[in-house]
């Protein structure tokens, strides 16, 4: 393999997909990425067996390219040297070139580096072929999904199903949601798709998000029962689906409610984060107590630390005066996930879930929390 690349579309290619390599996985190939070079194209991919990326440079797709392949072949680089070499060499353009089985030499302006690298054959066999189900999605569309029900996920093995976001397609509508079995996130997104249901692991998906998250571009998204994929022109990221049937959510969720508040978002979320650092038993527990529109009472207290209380004022309040207790880290979490000025709250009883919406009301994305049971 010998080839000449502009160093700032290399790099940066090459930083995507670092994303998905690990350094310690147990294929010692799989902490490299490998370089194929053939067919006027550059090819670079990284796995850790879970989640891939594939990255496609070509003059064809990127006139700023000045790829020039003088003889094609293929070698796995461990990526973090690879990364720092490219990014240390202060040179427009990059030449790679393998001069005796895997020593390979990289080279631009008056630096030159001379790494081992693995054989291409060590590299695991990745299957990108794309699944028949496909889908667009805009990336903006994309990223909202998983910025309101990733965080929601389950960060314990125990239960590895509840460690993803599960997509739930009836055909005319998406349905992602989120659940670590104290809280749940959905999101509800129309769109004409054939049915399918899947759950997608939340690392997998963030990393979608660092990746496509700022652009504007279109994603097409190609499922199937062992696997997602999403794909643009050059990119290409793969991600294994998590094995399990994901718990019917549905029925967590009341159709009824005693109480609803609703009140200005910033304000709750600010008076919850002020008190956050008083906690019991390493989690900050606040209590809510209603009494009207213009009677209401946040509070937190430990008997070690001491305790807080705010006063705040509501937009509105119908029920009967209410006294609940939840984590208030769950909840900024779930006002984070919302976006208008106000939300509103939904309350069947003081040991039943809540939930939490945009005002007016806008049931596309819904927060669900559990109570704590306190003894004040």
């Amino acid at each position: 393999m010998n080839l000449k690349i502009n160093r700032n579309k290399f790099y940066n290619a090459l930083q995507i997909v670092s994303k998905s390599v690990s350094s310690y996985s147990p294929i010692p190939a799989l902490s490299g990425i490998l370089i194929q070079a053939k067919d006027s194209k550059v090819i670079l991919t990284g796995s850790d067996s879970d989640i891939s990326i594939q990255q496609i440079l070509s003059n064809e797709s990127d006139a700023d390219l000045a790829l020039s392949i003088i003889e094609e072949g293929s070698i796995v680089i461990d990526s973090r040297y690879l990364l720092e070499i490219v990014k240390k060499i202060d040179s427009e353009d990059i030449n790679i070139e393998i001069i005796d089985g895997t020593l390979t030499r990289f080279f631009g302006g008056k630096a030159e580096f001379k790494i081992n690298g693995y054989r291409p054959t060590d590299y695991p066999n990745i299957d990108f072929t794309s699944p028949e189900t496909k889908f667009t999605l805009n990336a903006r569309d994309l990223n909202t999904i998983i910025n309101v029900t990733a965080f929601a996920t389950s960060n314990k093995e125990t239960r590895p199903v509840l460690t993803g976001v599960n997509f739930l397609s009836n055909g005319s509508s998406l349905k992602a949601t989120a659940t670590d079995s104290y809280r749940l996130a959905k999101k509800t997104f129309d769109i004409t798709i054939d049915e399918f249901n899947i759950t997608v692991p939340a690392k997998s998906l963030n990393e979608v998000r660092s990746i496509f998250g700022s652009s504007d571009q279109d994603i097409e998204i190609a499922v199937s029962s062992k696997k997602i994929q999403f794909l643009t022109e050059n990119t290409k990221v793969q991600s294994k689906l998590l094995e399990g049937g994901y718990p019917e959510t549905e029925r967590l969720i009341s159709k009824t409610f005693k109480y609803e508040l609703v009140i200005n978002r910033q304000a709750l979320l600010h008076a919850i984060d002020r008190t956050s650092f008083i906690k019991t038993d390493n989690m900050s527990i606040t209590r809510l107590q209603v009494n009207g529109p213009d009677d209401i009472t946040l509070s937190s207290k430990s008997q070690e630390i001491g305790e807080s209380k705010e006063d705040l004022t509501a937009v509105s309040y119908e029920g009967a005066p209410l006294d609940i207790s939840f984590s208030g880290n769950y909840v900024i979490d779930a006002c984070r996930a919302l976006d208008s000025e106000n939300i509103r709250i939904r309350f069947e009883g003081e040991m039943r879930p809540f939930i939490l919406t945009n005002d007016p009301d806008d049931n596309s994305v819904l927060q669900l929390v559990l109570p704590v049971r306190t003894y004040n």
